[in-house]
């Protein structure tokens, strides 16, 4: 298991206190791109053009980890 795979999990457990920089972990790992051009939020795009527009600012709120996890598991 790799070090996306357990923080994907971890997400789907506990949707508290998380920062940005693990949410981009996980999307490189799954093939999900992002950008933040000088934005509060960071948006993740799959291939096949779904986005989902996340606040960078911490801590992220629960319900953003788990539309994240939603994203990235469909």
């Amino acid at each position: 298991m790799g070090k996306a795979e357990k923080i994907l999990s971890k997400m789907q457990n506990n949707p508290r206190d998380w920062r940005i920089e693990s949410l981009k972990t996980v999307a490189e790992a799954n093939g999900i791109a992002w950008r933040q051009r000088g934005t509060s939020h960071v948006v993740f795009v799959r291939s096949d053009g779904q986005t989902l527009p996340v606040p960078a600012h911490r801590p992220i709120k629960p319900i953003y980890i788990k539309k994240f996890v939603e994203f990235v598991l469909e």
